[in-house]
């Protein structure tokens, strides 16, 4: 019988992304905030988005980083490392140099005393495995994000969960991205569409269009996925709103993904992070549109002792509403989760650090 869980609570600073871009905090200050209004203990950074000529790391900054967040009792968890295959305008990496690029990222992470590095979809199996030795020697997690339009049962993230399964190393998972296991088409996303002036008529259109979707079950494969974000395009040119097409179909099939909570299942034993994906709070107090409280069940019930970054997506277009105030709701409503299921949300630092380390230290074996 599986040992129920107790996640870590703990945010990503892109949640807090639009306050950072306007210069009301810089990221000292961020930090300071995070811990002072008791976002942590778990403390999730994007690389590229919040440290100054990343992947190179000053010893002396990483040395002020680390003694930054001992200081206000955070917890790092998971850095955001890019896999950006197409960083070159007239081609894509080479493998070789796609193993450097992570490399430099990974050794980063180490750097500064992040346990994980997220890293994404474009590495395949082949790319995961080349990249094991450099893991293993910084002593880094390497966790690919599962995130709409892929989801657990995606036959690319089963080729990956199938190739760790071969390799064995306790260094290779996944980071669950909530936005994979939507319910609904984020009221605050219609709401600022709304406010963009798009017609009621539309705005209900471009819903009963993702239900649909949601009802099917996500994209078998990508060209369905093509197929889905073309048909968004297409309603808003019928409605007189071309010009947010693209945009309802980023969001529609990019962002919103209509996988069942179940799907995680498929993945379960390999997930060494979660990003808490979520869109907004309603007049109730819970998230409309991500089903935080089965997510979280699903996660206790399975003996996850991992961090969950609460990582705010709606700041893209609510420019209406303090980012803060909303994190602090979805937080309340994943701890009253952990509660409903039998648990807690590891809120003290000492103790998250060492649940964390217990977690990445797990090796899947085969039942």
């Amino acid at each position: 019988m599986t040992e129920i869980g107790a996640p870590i609570q703990g945010v990503t600073l892109y949640s807090f992304t639009r306050a950072f871009h306007g210069r009301e905090y810089d990221l000292e200050s961020l930090i300071r905030k995070v811990a002072a209004e008791g976002y942590g203990p778990g403390l999730e950074i994007i690389g590229f988005s919040s440290f100054r000529g990343f992947p190179t790391i000053e010893p002396t900054f990483a040395g002020w980083f680390k003694d930054l967040v001992a200081e206000v009792g955070l917890v790092t968890t998971s850095l955001a490392v890019n896999a950006d295959i197409g960083i070159h305008r007239d081609r894509l990496l080479t493998q070789p140099e796609l193993i450097e690029y992570m490399s430099r990222q990974i050794e980063a992470a180490a750097a500064l005393g992040f346990p994980i590095a997220r890293v994404q979809i474009s590495l395949t199996p082949d790319s995961m495995e080349q990249l094991v030795p450099i893991a293993e020697k910084h002593n880094v997690t390497l966790a690919l994000e599962v995130h709409a339009d892929q989801y657990a049962s995606h036959p690319r993230i089963l080729a990956l969960r199938d190739r760790y399964e071969k390799i064995g190393s306790p260094l290779l998972g996944f980071t669950m991205d909530w936005g994979a296991t939507t319910v609904g088409f984020a009221p605050s996303a219609i709401e600022a569409y709304r406010r963009r002036g798009a017609s009621e008529e539309l705005l209900s259109a471009v819903v009963a269009l993702w239900n649909d979707y949601f009802e099917q079950g996500p994209p078998a494969n990508q060209e369905v996925h093509g197929r889905r974000f073309g048909s968004f395009i297409g309603l808003a040119a019928q409605h007189g709103r071309p010009e947010l097409g693209i945009d309802f179909g980023i969001n529609g099939t990019g962002l919103f993904g209509p996988a069942r909570v179940n799907d995680w299942l498929e993945i379960m034993p390999w997930i060494r992070h979660v990003h808490g994906k979520f869109f907004g709070i309603d007049e109730n107090g819970e998230e409309p549109s991500v089903p935080v409280r089965d997510l979280v069940k699903l996660l206790v019930e399975n003996g996850y002792t991992g961090a969950i970054s609460s990582e705010y997506e709606g700041w893209h277009w609510n420019y209406w509403q303090s980012p803060f105030e909303i994190i602090a709701g979805e937080q309340a409503v994943q701890r009253s989760a952990a509660i409903d299921a039998g648990s807690h949300m590891i809120t003290d630092a000492a103790e998250a650090r060492a649940a964390l380390a217990a977690h990445l230290a797990k090796t899947v074996t085969n039942s």
